[in-house]
């Protein structure tokens, strides 16, 4: 995946200052998190490890700490600066939940396997490469192994589409194409944001 790190150094620059406002702006528009989870918690029983990938402050990781009061969890995120932010928010859980700080360029799990991968909003802002770290999620899947995934999904809006592409996000619809080529869809519903400014993506799949 070395055709991605131009994009790595560029996300990881974009979020050194983004980090500071994440929490206090994303609840605007970042739809479906909350929600995604306790869909996945109706799927997935009992899992006894969980990755998410892009955690960033963490936000998710708590969510999922509280569904899954037994499953041990880690966050992984490329962002150092989100990472320092999602720490304080973690300690009350203490070993049971922990975070990594690198790229997802190759499979994480040692021994056992996960049996819950999340992704939320990550997906659409690895250009290129999403499809690469579907096929490395795979690999880091149980027999028994989940994908939960919430993320922006496209826009008819010309101008919406080109503003969201200085944030890094691509949302032509693409990462929805790739899943259905991986994973067996338990659900796949798309939603409105702002009316129909956008749709957004919400998908579990085994």
């Amino acid at each position: 995946m070395s055709d991605t790190k131009p994009n790595q150094k560029s996300l990881t620059s974009y979020y050194r200052w983004h980090a500071q406002i994440y929490d206090l702006t994303r609840w605007a528009f970042l739809f479906g998190r909350r929600k995604l989870i306790h869909r996945a918690a109706s799927q997935v029983v009992m899992p006894e490890r969980i990755l998410e990938i892009g955690c960033g402050t963490g936000k998710n990781l708590v969510e999922l700490a509280e569904c899954f009061p037994k499953a041990q969890i880690i966050g992984l995120d490329l962002s150092q600066d989100m990472l320092d932010r999602a720490r304080p928010k973690l300690q009350r859980y203490g070993s049971r939940v922990g975070l990594m700080h690198q790229a997802y360029e190759a499979p994480i799990a040692i021994g056992a396997k996960f049996d819950l991968i999340v992704f939320s909003y990550s997906l659409s802002m690895i250009n290129p490469g999403y499809d690469k770290v579907l096929d490395i999620c795979k690999q880091d899947l149980s027999d028994r192994g989940t994908v939960a995934i919430v993320d922006f999904h496209e826009s008819r809006w010309d101008w919406f589409r080109r503003w969201m592409g200085v944030n890094h996000v691509r949302m032509e619809g693409q990462v929805l194409e790739h899943l259905r080529t991986r994973f067996q869809p338990l659900i796949c519903q798309v939603h409105h944001g702002y009316g129909d400014l956008w749709r957004y993506l919400l998908y579990i799949g085994r």
